[in-house]
């Protein structure tokens, strides 16, 4: 029986080979992208809690002898600007850049460290951010592990 086609053309213009078949490899299914992603969304969850400080400065729940004790102003203006930086750290992250792993490490983990000084104000929004910081650090870490 012999094909119709000649030997070498492809048997089935338009159709993608088996071999190519999978997940796509693109950054957001990887190990890159999901600590962008993560930091990315911590970051922004750190910039609305921030702005909620300044915002509704009353409704914050605030301990009388709290060592950590600064005004929720100053508070929200720390969360802003940790934020920003590390959206831009994320985005970083995302496209790959070996200084973005390092400074999202880093921020990571100044910001697990202000939430948890942070915790008496906002301890529901703290927490939440505190463990999508730590996702954040693991994903970093185990980037920085693959890497040497």
């Amino acid at each position: 029986m012999t094909g119709t086609h000649a030997p070498g053309a492809d048997p089935y213009p338009g159709l993608t080979p088996v071999a190519s078949y999978g997940p796509p490899t693109s950054v957001a299914f990887t190990s890159s992208g999901f600590a962008g992603t993560m930091l990315v969304l911590a970051a922004l969850f750190q910039i609305f809690q921030g702005i909620s400080a300044l915002v509704a400065e009353r409704s914050a729940m605030i301990s009388i002898d709290y060592v950590y004790a600064l005004d929720v102003t100053t508070w929200g203006w720390i969360h802003i600007g940790m934020g920003a930086v590390a959206f831009a750290a994320g985005l970083g992250v995302l496209a790959g850049r070996t200084w973005a792993y390092l400074a999202g490490l880093a921020l990571a983990m100044l910001a697990s460290i202000a939430n948890f000084a942070f915790l008496p104000y906002y301890p529901f929004w703290s927490a939440i951010i505190i463990a999508l910081t730590l996702a954040v650090i693991w994903a970093l870490v185990f980037l920085l592990a693959r890497r040497d």
